[in-house]
């Protein structure tokens, strides 16, 4: 790994990581569908997660690249609970959408 990212340079993983964060951003803005939201703030994690790696393989250090892997299991975990309240919303209201769930009361 140490000799591709001399080749490529840590340039390049950060202006990938900066691509795939606005892209997440961007989705999270534009759009209002709730699985769309939850894929925006996924890449963005994985975004954070891939620049942390680059930093951490360029100075040699391991703990970047364990503190991704702990970070990838809470996203996991999240990701698992997230999808659990979406199911029973929709269950529920019929919809996720999140102008609908505005309404929502106690």
């Amino acid at each position: 790994m140490e000799t591709i990212l001399k080749e490529i340079g840590v340039e390049t993983y950060l202006y990938l990581s900066a691509l795939l964060f606005s892209i997440g951003v961007f989705g999270i803005l534009l759009r209002r569908n709730a699985i769309i939201m939850f894929m925006s703030i996924e890449i963005m994690l994985n975004a954070v997660n891939l620049m942390l790696v680059a930093f951490s393989t360029f100075h040699q250090d391991a703990s970047g690249q364990v503190f991704v892997f702990f970070s990838m299991a809470v996203a996991a975990a999240e990701v698992a609970v997230g999808l659990a309240i979406l199911v029973s919303i929709f269950r529920n209201h019929g919809s996720i959408d999140i102008d609908n769930l505005k309404n929502l009361k106690g």
